[in-house]
């Protein structure tokens, strides 16, 4: 049984009201709200048994280390990774984006390719981009068509053996809600010699992750979108490939031995992590993994796909409402402008009567370049949300439209 209202129940700022009015909260593609277990899992840390882990003999740092390398035994289980090592913790998507583009700078040279898609969130453009103008590789762009979805074709005949080093796709795009093909991607990749990430932010929320399935080289998510605290994240990567990258930054635990004449570094995963870590952070992203396991990554994949359904019905019925993003396979994101209206007219209308939108190019103005428009309204749903919010924002829009129109 799914039931919402138990589920609602769990996450204390959907009592709270927003101009008077019930919060409805659209925004989870930004940022997750948090469920009450992990905002006591954070109180609880600091009220029991806060300390520096890995390198202290006394009590509680041993209790702080147990706690922080259980949660990472958790985060394996679910993504299925091979080795406990393969989960680096990070500050979230971005961080492990970067880490890996860093570390790529010796398998690169000019005349080399770097592969991303035209749906990239800027954190899986930027470092790709500084990492082609530091080798004097090139940058190669996976195009889409006007429903929001790859080209396969393109990307086929992009690919060259011994050219194309990486590529680095989203599962699931923040700002149109498609689901990408990543097992055809990676496959493809592997079969011409290239290394692949997969950007997993706006997926590992709400589907079940298999990282050996996929046989992704590297993927990398955000605990704050997935109801954990912000500034944590994971980076899986390969035991091969990580073996192969250089440490991302310098300093404390990521060493093995340290003299000013040379320096080794420690082994798998705190080749990665050094100084001080988000110790509760790392620890209470295993309380959310564990929360939502709870409810049942599929049961919330089969709701979430109900509330698309339903949106993308309701929303449609208003006069002059323009879809972007239309692919067959989509997430539970629908972006969307009206006729004659700047999308931020329409998201601060909207917050007046308590509903949160994102509006604006959602950190993606190529995409938003592509479709030759300024920016969307984003109605991103999760779990908690019910069919009944998606009603209030159907009339918060209409109200709207007949204020602005």
């Amino acid at each position: 049984m799914f039931d919402i209202q138990a589920i609602r129940a769990d996450f204390p700022i959907l009592n709270e009201k927003v101009n008077g009015k019930p919060l409805v909260y659209f925004d989870n593609a930004a940022t997750s709200q948090k469920p009450q277990v992990v905002i006591d899992a954070i109180s609880n840390y600091y009220s029991t048994i806060n300390a520096n882990i890995h390198r202290g003999v006394h009590t509680l740092s041993q209790l702080a280390t147990d706690a922080y390398e259980v949660s990472r035994h958790t985060i394996q289980k679910h993504i299925n990774a091979a080795h406990a090592h393969e989960v680096l913790f990070t500050s979230g998507t971005t961080h492990g984006i970067n880490l890996v583009a860093s570390g790529f700078t010796q398998f690169l040279k000019p005349g080399n390719a770097v592969m991303v898609s035209a749906m990239e969130h800027h954190s899986n453009i930027v470092p790709w981009q500084m990492l082609c103008e530091r080798t004097g590789a090139d940058l190669q762009v996976i195009p889409m068509d006007e429903n929001g979805e790859l080209i396969l074709p393109a990307f086929d005949s992009l690919l060259a053996e011994g050219r194309t080093k990486i590529v680095a796709v989203n599962h699931i795009s923040n700002s149109l809600g498609t689901m990408n093909p990543v097992k055809y991607i990676i496959d493809k990749a592997h079969a011409a010699g290239a290394a692949v990430l997969i950007d997993g932010a706006q997926a590992a929320p709400h589907l079940t992750i298999d990282v050996q399935a996929l046989d992704a080289d590297f993927y990398a998510f955000s605990g704050h979108k997935a109801c954990g605290p912000t500034g944590t994240g994971v980076l899986y990567g390969k035991e091969a490939w990580l073996e192969k990258l250089p440490p991302y930054q310098g300093g404390g635990e990521m060493i093995k031995e340290v003299s000013f004449e040379k320096t080794t570094y420690a082994g798998l995963p705190h080749k990665f992590e050094a100084g001080t870590p988000h110790i509760e952070g790392g620890i209470v992203l295993g309380t959310a993994i564990d929360y939502l396991n709870g409810i049942g990554m599929d049961k919330i994949a089969v709701y979430e796909h109900q509330l698309l359904v339903y949106g993308t019905q309701k929303l449609s019925e208003i006069e002059g409402i323009q879809f972007v993003g239309t692919a067959k396979e989509k997430a539970s994101v629908i972006s969307f402008n009206l006729q004659g209206i700047h999308p931020y007219d329409i998201g601060a209308i909207v917050d007046k009567m308590g509903i949160a939108v994102r509006t604006g190019h959602h950190c993606t103005q190529p995409v938003m370049q592509h479709f030759n428009i300024p920016g969307t309204v984003r109605a991103s749903f999760a779990f908690y949300n019910t069919t009944e919010e998606i009603d209030a924002l159907v009339a918060a829009v209409k109200k709207a439209q007949m204020m602005l129109g």
